[in-house]
């Protein structure tokens, strides 16, 4: 996969380029702020052991400019729902290097991943995006790019050793 654009290259990596993309989603939740306080301190070992047990279902593409550097990822997950018709994906972390914003590396990330569901089988990509004002701006980036609002995400926190 890759962008004409800038000399950007988007490729799927694994657990090999494992730090880098700790890096990028910790600057992606140092940017959300409170909306992303859920994480702690990165268990490492523990997401590279999830990770590597269910790398079919998780991917991450990466976007490198033309020396290299990291300036963008997109993480997607399988999910299947019937309401889905089966198998879809899900956005679960995205972000780009502020200095790239506005240059179409988001548009050509998103494409890249829907290209990667259209292969895979998937009947649809979802993300979630915060709700706040001001998030209003992502909002917009994702309604442009071909989704729809479908409601509020609730979740529930789960605990080691909690019922």
């Amino acid at each position: 996969m890759s962008s004409a654009k800038h000399g950007v290259k988007i490729e799927r990596v694994g657990t090999e380029s494992a730090e880098v993309v700790f890096a990028l989603v910790l600057a992606l939740l140092r940017e959300l702020g409170e909306e992303a306080g859920d994480l702690g301190p990165l268990d490492r070992e523990r997401v590279l052991a999830s990770w590597r047990e269910g790398e079919d279902g998780y991917r991450v593409l990466l976007a490198r400019d033309a020396d290299g550097a990291a300036i963008g990822l997109l993480t997607l997950t399988a999910s299947f729902a019937i309401y889905a018709n089966g198998s879809y994906g899900m956005i679960d972390e995205m972000w780009v290097a502020p200095e790239w914003r506005g240059r179409g590396l988001g548009r050509d990330l998103l494409n890249a991943a829907k290209a990667l569901g259209h292969e895979l089988g998937w009947s649809r990509i979802d993300v979630t995006a915060p709700e706040s004002e001001r998030w209003a701006r992502t909002r917009a980036f994702y309604e442009r790019e071909g989704f729809s609002f479908a409601g509020p995400k609730l979740k529930c926190q789960l605990r080691a050793g909690a019922p």
